[in-house]
């Protein structure tokens, strides 16, 4: 019995000895045949020419890489490797699967060249009709936790924690303007690792350092960029030239640890921050935004078809935190669902933490008191139309001690107005008695005051500000064609945009013109009768037409107190596209018959205001004489 056993043993152990030798023997040939797999799998995928010197193991687990090049057809060369040596993991390469122990290389250069619109690296970016249709299939039964999972396995098993880069040359090639990033040397051991980059673009010159650390068995790593030169501080290349913009700051860091949650959950922990931050670019503000301090702590929650991030996760922006939830659902469509819930906090944190350049019309304001604030949306693109927003801004014991330089009550003394066309000025005129066209509430009739609300703004004297179901159902429709197409305006917005902000519509500009709104209706800094002042003398009618008075000489060739109730609604339905009001109009200068339910609608709004009687609405129509210089002008429009 013992020989049998001791037969068996000495069998296996030589089939053992056999198969590590044939191993051994037969690595090479091996990795060739993985790596001509992959390179055949890549070239006729992407369309690209990959050739090499070398490929063999200069030891048991040691790879050695000489002379690699990529190169697209008929394009400049992507990528030259002069020298590249890898300590593997041998067991994984048995399963096809390269884990990286360490590097060594030598001689890297990438070139991303773009010419006259034909670029080198376009090949990246394309997906083959097989890969598109692979991945719609995928996108069914999307499991983005297992996703999560690999792209993690594959980073931390390619990421080396030992090796180098000597000589690394990266350039960026737009027509006539090359950047490159050069790395003389990076040296990466015990899990850290760091290099000085040498960054040039034109006659501009910078130092950069890149810094971290990577640990495999906790799967986590961090990373820092901050400036190294002269000024100390990073400013991005490219964006200047091609976008006239300036992007710079002093460090960006980042942490990032991946770990599994319950019941499959992938978890991923860590923070982003940023200081010292500069953003200039003219659709976001005339001046220089400054960010002193960001900062995000996150933890996010990686489910089979969702990503959460949790309330744990806290945001820093100067000297103001809050804790965001985020919730984003796969179902078809994306599924966005997210709150903010701030308990009371000093007012004055708000104001010292806004970003300066950016809330530039409330620079330097004093507040006492505290603020409260909730934010709810949840936005289903599966139907567009069950969005919910709302945004609440509540103050306790809240007031201004001190306006600074704000100039937030201008509207209550006679100011100068610009009228702007394309972000032109086109005419600077007063509000005020100072001006012979400007109209008291008195001088304008109560038909057009009233029109004009029942059309724009029918709760102007009583909301604060803000009319929630409008701004839903503006940004619902924002989101299913894709731009800034509504606004959701109150004539409160319409009038903070006009008088106090740029034209461009952006999220920055909506942020300060909801605060400066915010501002002006809750301490009450104008009256709303002089708000609706202001507004009726400064909304546009017609071509270089503007305030109530101009209005109403331009078609009939009256005052604003003497109109009818058709001539009211005309003037009133005319504000929403003033630049188009002859297409309401016959060429004989009569208005179209299509303008009918309009007029009816406004009447019988006028009529429930009790501002006509029943007769009156009765006889509402789309009829009125032109008499003033509009009629020479329609006549005269061929």
């Amino acid at each position: 019995m013992k020989s049998w056993v001791k037969r068996v043993t000495i069998g296996l152990v030589s089939l053992l000895l056999l198969a590590v030798a044939g191993l051994f023997f037969g690595r090479g040939a091996l990795l060739r045949r993985i790596a001509g797999q992959k390179i055949g799998q890549l070239e006729q995928r992407l369309d690209l020419r990959i050739a090499y010197d070398e490929l063999r193991f200069a030891s048991f687990s040691d790879v050695e890489l000489k002379g690699l090049s990529v190169v697209p057809p008929q394009r400049d060369t992507l990528l030259r490797l002069e020298y590249l040596r890898l300590r593997l993991d041998v067991l994984p390469l048995l399963q096809r699967k390269l884990s990286v122990r360490s590097i060594d290389a030598d001689g890297l250069s990438l070139s991303f060249v773009k010419k006259h619109g034909v670029s080198n690296y376009d090949c990246l970016f394309r997906s083959p009709k097989k890969a598109v249709e692979d991945e719609a299939r995928k996108q069914v039964q999307a499991d983005y936790a297992t996703r999560v999972k690999r792209l993690a396995d594959v980073v931390f098993r390619l990421l080396p924690e030992n090796g180098g880069f000597n000589r690394v040359r990266i350039i960026g090639q737009r027509d006539s303007l090359v950047t490159s990033f050069d790395i003389p040397s990076m040296k990466i051991a015990d899990n850290r690792f760091q290099a000085d980059i040498r960054v040039t673009e034109g006659n501009e010159k910078g130092c950069w350092n890149v810094s971290g650390f990577l640990a495999h068995r906790e799967r986590l790593m961090k990373g820092k960029l901050s400036g190294c030169g002269a000024t100390g501080r990073v400013l991005l290349p490219y964006i200047g030239p091609h976008y006239q913009a300036t992007v710079a700051f002093d460090s960006i860091a980042f942490s990032l640890e991946e770990h599994p949650g319950q019941s499959g959950q992938r978890m991923l922990e860590g923070s982003a921050s940023v200081a010292g931050l500069e953003i200039f670019h003219q659709a976001l503000s005339p001046d220089t935004i400054l960010l002193n301090r960001g900062q995000l702590d996150y933890t996010v929650c990686v489910e089979k078809q969702a990503f959460v991030l949790d309330s744990l996760s806290e945001v820093t922006v100067n000297e103001l935190q809050f804790h965001p939830y985020v919730r984003l659902e796969k179902n078809g469509r994306w599924h966005l669902t997210a709150s903010i819930h701030k308990e009371p906090f000093p007012s004055s944190q708000l104001f010292a933490s806004l970003p300066a350049g950016l809330f530039h019309h409330v620079h330097g304001l004093r507040t006492t008191g505290n603020l409260k604030y909730d934010l709810r949306v949840d936005i289903d693109w599966n139907c567009l139309d069950s969005l919910r927003f709302s945004s609440d801004l509540v103050g306790q014991g809240f007031r201004i001690t001190d306006y600074g330089n704000t100039g937030l009550g201008r509207m209550n003394e006679e100011f100068e107005y610009t009228a702007y066309e394309h972000d032109m000025p086109v005419r600077t005129f007063a509000i005020g008695p100072s001006n012979p066209n400007f109209r008291s509430l008195e001088r304008i009739s109560p038909l057009l005051q009233m029109a004009i609300l029942q059309s724009e703004d029918g709760g102007f004297f009583y909301h604060q500000g803000f009319l929630p179901g409008a701004i839903q159902e503006a940004l619902a429709y924002d989101l299913q064609v894709g731009r800034f197409a509504r606004g959701g305006s109150t004539i409160s917005m319409q009038l903070v945009k006009n008088i106090f902000l740029n034209r461009h519509k952006n999220i920055a500009r909506k942020l300060e013109e909801a605060l400066l709104v915010w501002l002006i209706e809750n301490q009450r800094i104008t009256l709303k009768e002089r708000m609706y002042e202001v507004y009726l003398n400064i909304v546009e009618w017609g071509p270089l037409v503007y305030g109530a008075c101009e209005a109403s000489r331009f078609y009939f060739d009256k005052e604003p107190s003497d109109l009818t109730v058709n001539e009211a609604i005309f003037l009133a339905s005319i504000i929403p596209k003033p630049k188009h009001f002859r297409s309401v109009f016959n060429p004989d200068a009569t208005l179209k018959e299509n303008q009918a339910g309009y007029f009816q609608l406004l009447a019988k709004r006028l009529l429930v205001k009790g501002v006509i009687t029943a007769e009156q609405a009765e006889a509402v129509a789309p009829v009125i004489d032109v008499k003033g210089p509009a009629r020479a002008y329609l006549l005269n429009e061929e």
